[in-house]
């Protein structure tokens, strides 16, 4: 049986690994696909096709799904939609994550303001690693404010600095729901509401977000996911099927930023099988 990962980060956004190495470790798994699902941009895509299509030597070609992942505001908290098989240069889309990112870059500068204040400058240069197109999240903050040696370890920028309630924490201004899932299938693709166990709601909580989303055109629950244990599977699926929606899986893999998670496999059991995406594919709009 062949076997896909259809959420997938590379260091456009919070990953570590080049879309490239991305390519090779999907490749070394014997993977038939792979969703790269970078925060709000896309800017990865072609160099990841690229490298696929550059690999001649292995017996099974490796797909590259184009695919995003985006912010958006539910009620006190985000949530994160998938986007899969987009066309990444559809203009209202491009637009909306143009939007976003410029937000997502104010927010950083204010953030790096309050961290200077506490004896912890940020160059941000420096932070971007010189990619302008790069979606600089938290995690690239505490990755470099433990290379500087402000922090003895990752987890500590987020318990004491930039951490919800942290001094040098900064909201952002969130897209709704409604446009991330509108620009998504404008696009072609598919809106997937990604990881929907690990939003900190219950069970009424969890379906009214869904009951929720399936309003504004959702496609589809990950239900297959790197930190299932127990039942967490089962019951989203039987959400899934309460509400008629497609099922997604994905290990959410971001490289040393995530230590142990392998892509395709997780923690070592996940397996989404290539059949998922065949039935996504059925779900797909004309562009």
């Amino acid at each position: 049986m062949q076997y896909i990962d259809l959420h997938v980060h590379s260091n456009y956004s919070d990953g570590t690994c080049t879309p490239t190495e991305v390519v090779t470790l999907a490749l070394d798994k014997k993977l038939a696909a792979i969703a790269l699902t970078d925060h709000d941009t896309v800017g990865g895509i072609a160099e990841a096709r690229n490298a696929s299509a550059k690999h001649t030597d292995h017996t099974l070609p490796l797909r590259i799904l184009s695919g995003v992942e985006i912010s958006s505001a539910y009620k006190d908290r985000d949530i994160h939609i998938l986007g899969l098989m987009i066309d990444e240069t559809n203009p209202s889309l491009l637009q909306l994550l143009d939007d976003s990112l410029a937000e997502r870059k104010e927010r950083n500068l204010k953030m790096a303001t309050r961290l200077a204040e506490y004896g912890m400058p940020i160059d941000m240069d420096e932070l971007s690693g010189g990619e302008s197109a790069a979606s600089i999240t938290r995690a690239h903050f505490a990755r470099y404010m433990f290379e500087k040696k402000y922090i003895s370890s990752y987890n500590e920028a987020f318990t004491k600095y930039i951490g919800y309630d942290c001094p040098c924490y900064v909201e952002r201004t969130y897209i709704s729901p409604k446009a991330s899932i509108e620009a998504i299938k404008k696009a072609g693709g598919v809106a997937i509401l990604a990881h929907p166990l690990l939003y900190k709601l219950d069970t009424k909580e969890i379906e009214e977000l869904v009951e929720y989303l399936c309003g504004l055109g959702l496609q589809g629950l990950e239900a297959m996911y790197s930190t299932n244990s127990g039942l967490d599977e089962s019951y989203v699926h039987s959400l899934a099927n309460r509400y008629h929606l497609a099922i997604s899986g994905g290990s959410d893999f971001h490289g040393s930023n995530k230590p142990n998670l392998e892509i395709g496999t997780g923690y070592g059991s996940l397996k989404v099988p290539l059949s998922i995406l065949t039935e996504l594919e059925k779900l797909r709009t004309s562009y």
